[in-house]
């Protein structure tokens, strides 16, 4: 073999290595593992999403029977994930393009909360548990 294929192959090799080791990780939300994004202030608990080109993280776990705001914080954010739609609580509400959103949603008993974007193409869930 020449030094070029002997390169091309170091090089290929390497490349499908970073490839499968970056693969393994991701973010919680594309593994579908609940993030750490819930905190109580003052009482209330605040579940923090992030919202541009969808949600992050897309599930959340947070406790039942807390008076609860949801905190969506926009960068920029242009795209139909600027529009939130909550249809079992018949809430659907625009976010500021850059800053934080709140949405009170009272003191959720244990269920499961879903969610989209304007478009129905992003969506997210929270998981109120006992």
């Amino acid at each position: 073999m020449n030094k070029i294929t002997i390169a091309s192959i170091i090089i290929a090799v390497a490349l499908i290595g970073a490839v499968l080791i970056l693969g393994r990780g991701g973010s919680s939300a594309e593994n579908n593992i609940p993030a750490n994004n819930v905190s109580v202030v003052d009482g209330k608990q605040i579940i923090e999403i992030t919202a541009r080109g969808g949600y992050s993280p897309r599930k959340s776990v947070a406790k039942a029977g807390l008076p609860t705001i949801i905190r969506f914080n926009t960068n920029g954010t242009f795209d139909c994930s600027s529009f939130v739609r909550i249809p079992s609580m018949n809430i659907g509400q625009s976010l500021a393009q850059s800053g934080t959103t709140d949405i009170d949603v009272g003191t959720p008993s244990a269920k499961t909360l879903q969610g989209t974007c304007g478009m129905g193409m992003y969506p997210f869930e929270i998981d109120f548990q006992n």
